[in-house]
């Protein structure tokens, strides 16, 4: 499989240092697509701070891949959602960290969670 970021710098504005707008994907055999998932321990409980949901929502992610046989690096596309906009620099940080700097098309948006714990929620497709 062949991954080929797209970032026009003419006729649109500039993507920022941390995602790309648009990623082709070459040869894949196959796609996942993983429902929203959000930072909970194990037994469904979240965790308590910003980061901590974080941590355990990226650990919650690599999870679900590696039950696909895929890891991050299988990632294409990803949307997070905030329930505040103050929330998006971590949310950044923290995806940067986890795709190890590697850049894919992103989107962030700020929407009310179904559990008032819940403070982040992020949902990617992955190719392989």
């Amino acid at each position: 499989m062949q991954l080929v970021p797209h970032g026009p710098t003419e006729g649109v504005y500039s993507a920022t240092d941390d995602y790309v707008h648009a990623m082709e994907v070459r040869g894949a055999e196959r796609l996942l697509f993983v429902a929203g998932t959000m930072g909970l321990d194990p037994s469904g409980t979240p965790g308590t701070t910003l980061a901590e949901q974080l941590d355990l929502l990226w650990s919650n992610i690599r999870a679900i891949l590696a039950a696909a046989g895929m890891t991050v690096d299988n990632i294409v596309r990803l949307t997070s959602y905030l329930r505040d906009a103050s929330y998006a620099e971590a949310n950044a940080v923290a995806r940067v960290a986890a795709l190890n700097g590697r850049v894919v098309p992103t989107t962030a948006i700020v929407a009310e969670t179904l559990v008032s714990d819940w403070l982040v929620e992020i949902e990617v497709i992955a190719a392989g």
